[in-house]
């Protein structure tokens, strides 16, 4: 008998980025995001709060790819945070995206990845 493996969230993600310094900062300021644990000897952090977790890996030689094209955040301060991307002067490729249900504002990371900030989970789902 097949079991079904029933996920209830992502618990973490592990992501390769250039300037470690520079990528822990940019989630601190727009995320509010804590150093949960330093591991120097991996030149690598693990920050987050208390649902998101992130484990970076400095990487300087780091080039983006195929593979991921975006990972999501739900965002509860949808307005604040885009006026915040953008007093930080954040590069948003696409401004606010609506899709219906949800908006979004997709924005880039100082590593390159683009992670999409929705108004409604799963985009109303």
């Amino acid at each position: 008998m097949a079991v079904t493996l029933r996920a209830r969230t992502i618990d973490h993600v592990n992501l390769t980025v250039k300037n470690l310094a520079e990528s822990v900062a940019f989630f601190k300021d727009l995320f509010g995001f804590e150093v949960l644990r330093d591991q120097p000897e991996q030149t690598s952090q693990i920050i987050g709060n208390a649902h998101i977790k992130l484990c970076l890996y400095e990487d300087p030689a780091l080039e983006l790819g195929a593979g991921i094209n975006h990972y999501g955040f739900d965002i509860e301060n949808f307005d604040e945070v885009v006026a915040a991307c953008e007093a930080l002067g954040i590069r948003m490729p696409y401004g606010v995206v609506d899709w219906g249900p949800s908006r979004s504002v997709y924005i880039v990371d100082p590593s390159g990845y683009e992670i999409e900030l929705s108004e409604v989970e799963g985009g109303g789902l």
